[in-house]
């Protein structure tokens, strides 16, 4: 097989649900921006190894919302439940647990590593907000909760990541 079909040379192309859409179509760029935080996953992986097994997970549970998403309420074999989301609380709070108390905004990025997570917590926000702009059933309420806690978690990592690398927190305030 392969690798083109030419069957998006038009504009469109098909949903998990086997809809034909515009490349515009706002549940296309729903799953067009969980293609990108996984891409962005792959990125931080690359350069903060002690959470790549972590961040894997991630990606795997962001192939399942994709499908989910792509399927518009068509029924799928594909579960997602609270327990993704209670693993990545443990995971916030471990990482949280090991980092000072934060007493302002910071600035994104000291370190290489730290830059990554935090750009990809910035995609793990627009994928969110794009699939909660989605008419319903976009998907159900635990893949919201999920891409939430996944933003959150990248947060703390990235924050992790710059006191591993000696740097810290640079603060709004000083």
């Amino acid at each position: 097989m392969k690798l083109y079909t030419k069957k998006g040379d038009r504009g469109q192309t098909s949903l998990f649900s086997g809809r034909r859409a515009a490349k515009f179509d706002p549940r296309v760029a729903a799953v067009g921006d969980l293609d990108e935080l996984s891409a962005s996953l792959g990125l931080a992986r690359v350069v903060y190894p002690d959470s790549s097994d972590l961040l894997c997970d991630a990606q795997k549970a962001l192939y399942k919302i994709s499908a989910i998403v792509s399927a518009e309420g068509r029924k799928i074999d594909l579960a997602f439940d609270d327990a993704e989301i209670t693993a990545l609380e443990a995971e916030i709070d471990r990482a949280s647990d090991a980092l000072p108390p934060l007493r302002d905004f910071i600035y994104p990025g000291e370190a290489e590593a730290s830059a990554r997570l935090h750009m990809a917590r910035a995609v793990a926000r627009r994928a969110e907000r794009s699939i909660a702009a989605l008419e319903e059933p976009a998907a159900p309420e635990n893949v919201l909760a999920y891409l939430n806690r996944l933003s959150d978690l990248l947060f703390a990592l990235a924050r992790l990541a710059d006191q591993q690398s000696g740097h810290g927190d640079r603060m709004l305030g000083g």
